[in-house]
């Protein structure tokens, strides 16, 4: 079997017809589908269902899949190695981060390290947080940006730091005026128990960003759902929008601090003073090439400044 078969019949998969796996290999409909069966045949056996609007991995299909994934694998993981022999502190590192991360957490890092490593050529992937997992997974980013809790059997990750959570409140709020909170103001913050926010409307996060589920995780140990008034996909929207009024959110405390808004909301600490966990993460049993090693430890680094 050759690597480009595996390839293309890893495409039909991802892309589920025959005229899009087509599209995106650049090649013809006609020459795809004779490559296809002509796999099928010398195997014996049909990869794909073709019974509905798209092709389904017949149990032989799966066993394909799995094992073209795991051959172009360790082909990758040989030329990296040979690779990082032959070149040392040089080569490409695919990082896959959300763009807040982007912005406030590699924008500081990315000048001394380039000028340190002028040889190691980073690549950023911007996307939600959940969808960095499936990338990391699908061997499409050497590393990944994220947050605990992640499968332990599905990837291998360092710890960067901790980021307190916080409640912001619009200024008009009851609970704002009632504690004489000033907008902007995260000195010592209040604590407000959840409870006390069962009839207001909340400002929530995509359902591919993990704090859209802490939110609902946070509301339903305080014994109520939350009331929804917006959702967004960023945090800086909910931040502005929570100093404008329209609702109060959860948020990073990372995040208030890099990017306040013009009009900040005000800021309430929660009750159990909640924290996340940033780490670098990878998928597990994936060779770890010279130059990603050596972004991990700089990074790291960084962070443990």
């Amino acid at each position: 079997m050759e690597f480009r078969q595996f390839r293309y019949i890893l495409k039909i998969a991802e892309e589920g017809t025959l005229s899009s796996a087509a599209k995106k290999l650049y090649v013809s409909q006609p020459s795809l589908s004779q490559m296809l069966a002509a796999q099928e045949k010398k195997i014996g056996a049909p990869l794909f269902d073709r019974g509905g609007t798209c092709l389904t991995p017949t149990a032989v299909g799966r066993l394909y899949l799995e094992t073209a994934r795991s051959i172009i694998a360790l082909d990758e993981a040989f030329h990296q190695q040979v690779d990082d022999c032959m070149r040392g502190a040089a080569g490409n590192v695919t990082v896959g981060l959300t763009q807040f991360r982007s912005t406030h957490l590699l924008a500081p890092m990315l000048p001394a390290f380039r000028a340190k490593y002028p040889k190691i050529m980073l690549h950023l992937r911007e996307d939600t947080t959940y969808r960095l997992e499936e990338l990391a997974e699908a061997g499409e980013t050497d590393c990944i940006i994220s947050l605990l809790p992640v499968s332990e059997h599905r990837f291998d990750y360092d710890v960067l730091f901790k980021e307190r959570l916080l409640l912001a409140l619009p200024p008009v709020h009851p609970i704002s005026t009632a504690l004489g909170l000033l907008p902007g103001d995260r000195t010592a913050p209040p604590i407000v128990p959840l409870a006390a926010l069962r009839d207001t409307p909340f400002l929530l996060m995509h359902r591919e960003q993990k704090l859209h589920d802490t939110l609902f995780m946070f509301c339903k140990a305080a014994g109520f759902l939350p009331q929804v008034t917006l959702e967004t996909r960023s945090m800086n929207t909910a931040h502005a929008l929570a100093g404008a009024g329209l609702g109060a959110a959860i948020l990073p405390e990372t995040l208030i601090v890099a990017a306040p808004p013009a009009n900040p909301p005000c800021y309430a600490a929660i009750e159990g003073d909640p924290h996340r966990t940033i780490i670098l993460a990878r998928a597990k049993n994936r060779y770890l090439p010279r130059a990603v090693d050596i972004f991990r430890k700089e990074l790291q680094a960084f962070c443990a400044k």
